[in-house]
């Protein structure tokens, strides 16, 4: 039986290596995106602990006007760390958004060419099924050809 040979083959390797290629990128971006998170809540455990210790330890008897401008100049340094986090978030947001675009687009992509080599493949073997049966058929006919010149041709020699 005949080999498939579906001609776009290189092209639909290289459009899976593409897609591939596009999911490592979006990993990469959700991973990056996962830091960031992971940063954000470690930044904002460390805010609700130090205010928690403020209220517990510092806010009772005499009051330390230094720690609690320290304390101060700690909460708003950590909070604009935070907006810049929050800021370099929606950044990533947007990268991972792209990266899940470009993976869809690889993605169908390669499924237009999967799809074109099924209904490439499944013409190719109509066609070779139908070859088959011509084939068949020829032998059939010749058979019947033959059998039938061997009874005409022993009737004529009985005869």
């Amino acid at each position: 039986m005949p080999k498939f040979i579906f001609n776009l083959e290189p092209v639909l390797r290289h459009r899976v290596l593409v897609e591939q290629e596009r999911l490592r990128d979006l990993a990469a971006a959700q991973a990056e995106m996962v830091r960031l998170q992971a940063e954000l809540k470690a930044l904002t455990e460390s805010m609700q602990a130090s205010a928690r210790d403020m209220k517990a330890n510092h806010l009772t008897g005499s009051l330390d006007v230094n720690y609690l401008a320290a304390h101060r100049r700690y909460t708003v340094a950590t909070q604009r760390q935070g907006l810049l986090l929050v800021q370099e978030m929606a950044r990533q947001q947007r990268k991972v958004d792209e990266a899940q675009r470009l993976l869809a687009e690889a993605a169908k992509g390669r499924k237009v060419l999967e799809k074109l080599k099924e209904r490439q493949r499944d013409r190719w073997a109509t066609e070779v099924h139908r070859k088959e049966l011509a084939e068949l058929d020829e032998v059939g006919m010749q058979l019947t050809y033959r059998n039938h010149s061997e009874r005409t041709g022993a009737e004529g020699a009985s005869a």
